[in-house]
């Protein structure tokens, strides 16, 4: 139990400080602060200790939340931090990009009229906090199985296998086809929601634990992954998803129309100083900018439009407000930043002759609930309106797209690209060739980065018990 079990009711939520919009929209930092000790302290001690924390159920990796908040208020930081890796390999990333409002946040009993526990904030402190004070986690019981796994990918999925099978003595290498690690929490994420300086410590801390990265290397092209199987005593893949999908109507090939991925890995390249001679930095300044998407995605697009000097930025999305799939805090962001949003309007076609000039959209009303419990939607008849736009960017989602090669390696996929694995079992993510285990977006399909983060992790306790562990 809390020292202060009703602190709920004399201390409200109070989050770390958010710059002010005429300031953070001229950079690209992040733009929450973090608490201090004694703040974290007093928010931790909020915490109700529930019976049944739904918070923790709730979370796809099913921290120990209540726990190390808990160490937190009785100020026990490294125990906090210790707890926290149980569970999570990136709990400095998860506190910053997941969507807690949809989350454990979202599931706190004090959402009932007293604002939930600041579970993410809280989260970010322990382990910024504890590395800044020197804590790393402790190898010292660890013995080297003298076993090695090669890791294709180092996103969430990659780096939370590292973490796990490194606990267990396995070494492993983490092959990446980009120049730093981190996949898409590196070049996807906007900086103002993710430092790329968390993902390098990150790095340092993995490297500590005996990981090793090879970067700049796309297997298959770079280096044979027949040469990989051969090597390693199993193969971990987790290579994301990184196909855009497209919206199917015409004008989407038209000069000014973008797809989200390129667009926002071009705008971090630039900002980490690393584009390439014969990249494009895909600057908006001065733009009119449709942004087509509801989801976080979407959102990051609208966010990084507004920090180049767009001249506006719209978002269309084709349901309701309480229907978007991303975190309701960077739709708030975003309101405030100064983008507007068209809710209930589908986009039909993308306006221009070479150039984009604007984006033909519908509106639509909720229709019967399909099996998956989602109210379908249908257009209004009559409804059509224009958007003017010089530049549209067209942030659906990402679909699988895996190379040629697993098939070569007897690695079944599905109908739409995702890699197939063991859903159960004491080898759960265990693909049809036996060495080699997958996880991730490109089993799942794009997802949230803690997701990946779990199934990294589960993955990583497949493998160790496929190598006897």
């Amino acid at each position: 139990m809390p020292a202060h079990p009703l602190q709920f009711l004399e201390l409200p939520r109070r989050d770390p400080p958010k710059e002010e919009v005429e300031v953070r929209i001229r950079h690209f930092d992040e733009i929450y602060g973090s608490y201090d000790g004694a703040d974290a302290a007093s928010q931790a001690g909020r915490c109700l200790s529930c019976g049944n924390p739904y918070c923790e159920w709730k979370c796809p990796v099913h921290n120990y939340i209540p726990d190390w908040l808990r160490l937190i208020e009785e100020g026990k930081l490294f125990q906090a931090a210790e707890l926290s890796h149980q569970t999570n390999s990136l709990p400095e990333i998860c506190g910053r990009v997941c969507p807690q409002d949809r989350l454990c946040e979202g599931e706190c009993t004090l959402n009932e009229g007293f604002g939930a526990v600041s579970i993410g904030s809280i989260e970010s402190y322990i382990s910024d906090e504890a590395f800044k004070q020197g804590w790393r986690p402790d190898m010292s019981h660890i013995v080297d199985t003298g076993k090695q796994v090669a890791i294709v990918g180092a996103g969430p999925a990659g780096l939370a296998a590292a973490d796990v099978l490194a606990r267990n003595g396995i070494r492993s290498v983490v092959f990446d086809a980009y120049p730093e690690v981190g996949g898409l929490l590196t070049f996807g994420i906007p900086p103002f929601k993710l430092e790329k300086k968390i993902v390098k410590t990150r790095r340092s801390i993995l490297e500590g634990m005996g990981v090793k990265f090879v970067l700049n290397t796309r297997i298959g092209v770079d280096r044979s992954f027949e040469s990989v199987i051969d090597n390693f005593d199993a193969v971990f893949l987790a290579m994301g998803t990184y196909q855009s999908v497209s919206g199917g109507f015409t004008g989407e090939d038209l000069v000014g129309v973008y797809k989200a991925l390129p667009y926002l890995v071009s705008n971090v390249r630039h900002q980490m100083r690393i584009l390439a001679a014969d990249e494009r930095h895909i600057d908006l300044r001065g733009k009119q900018v449709v942004v087509l998407g509801g989801g976080d995605t979407g959102m990051d697009c609208n966010r990084t439009a507004i920090r180049q000097g767009a001249a506006s930025v719209t978002c269309a999305y084709r349901r309701d407000e309480d229907s978007m799939p991303g975190s309701r805090r960077e739709v708030a962001n975003s309101k405030e930043e100064g983008v507007k949003f068209l809710f209930n309007q589908q986009p039909v076609e993308i306006l221009g002759t070479n150039h984009v000039t604007g984006v033909k959209l519908v509106t639509t009303a909720s229709a019967a609930k399909g099996k998956n419990g989602r109210a379908s939607i249908e257009v209004v008849e009559g409804s059509e309106q224009i958007v003017p736009a010089d530049a549209v960017i067209i942030a659906f989602g990402f679909r699988p797209d895996p190379p040629a090669w697993p098939a070569d390696f007897d690695i079944d996929t599905t109908a739409d690209g995702r890699v197939a694995v063991a859903a159960k079992g004491s080898l759960a993510f265990q693909t049809s060739n036996h060495k080699i285990f997958a996880g991730g977006d490109m089993v799942r399909g794009s997802d949230l980065v803690v997701t990946a983060v779990f199934e990294g992790r589960e993955a990583a306790a497949g493998i160790a018990r496929y190598l006897g562990h």
